[in-house]
């Protein structure tokens, strides 16, 4: 299974849902919007691995939200695939200046669809971020989204998931408030710094026994490590 998680921008409940279906056949975790401002509010709160946007949408247009996603540090990186009616070369081209990935020209099969979708997944995945992590059998797979100790499944939040996973592969540096707020919550969200210790209490809660891997730097704020 892929737990990657998609986001789809249309306007359209028709188009959406025959997408969802498809997408949720191939196993993908999908999230809906029908509009630009929903979308860039979803993208930020939900952090999808990929945004299949439609290009002409009332008020704001799909191809200014990529401008807009790919202008913003915390969403830079995010894979986004245009869809649209517009078949000709220009439209195509602009498409892919403002930042998207790929383009699938409306009617299209949900088999081309995932097919196209998988290879742009498969692009924009960094060497090694699908790597299993394990310290002293606390053990996080980013594939199938799961944490375990010791063999035993841990039921982690979303938030306490993408913390544990930013530790994990950022073990003994310490970091402070701010810093794991860019990080984990991204740059653009507008939270108290103090948040980060109510998840902080949650993921070590949750992680039971390997609480003490999550240490506090007085003075400076929380680092990964199994070392006194």
């Amino acid at each position: 299974m892929t737990t990657k998680t998609v986001l789809i921008v249309d306007d359209e409940a028709p188009i959406r849902e025959m997408i969802a279906v498809a997408l949720e056949m191939a196993d993908y975790r999908v999230l809906e919007a029908d509009n630009a401002q929903t979308a860039h509010a979803m993208v930020v709160d939900q952090q999808p691995d990929l945004l299949l946007l439609d290009w002409m949408m009332p008020g704001t247009s799909g191809i200014e939200l990529a401008r807009r996603l790919k202008r913003e540090t915390a969403t830079s990186e995010l894979p986004i695939i245009l869809l649209t009616a517009k078949g000709e070369e220009d439209n195509k081209i602009l498409g892919l200046e403002a930042g998207a990935d790929d383009y699938i020209t409306k009617p299209f099969s949900p088999r081309e669809l995932v097919a196209r979708l998988k290879a742009v997944l498969r692009r924009s995945t960094p060497k090694g971020v699908e790597d299993l992590v394990e310290v002293e059998g606390l053990q996080l797979d980013p594939v199938s989204h799961r944490v375990s100790a010791n063999g035993k499944s841990l039921e982690i939040g979303p938030t306490e998931y993408r913390l544990l996973q930013f530790f994990m592969t950022h073990q003994e540096r310490a970091y402070t408030r701010g810093q794991l707020l860019d990080q984990v919550w991204g740059g653009n969200v507008y939270v108290e710094e103090r948040t980060v210790d109510v998840h902080i209490r949650r993921l070590r809660k949750a992680l039971g026994d390997h609480q003490h891997l999550i240490q506090t730097v007085r003075g400076t704020g929380y680092r990964f490590s199994n070392k006194v």
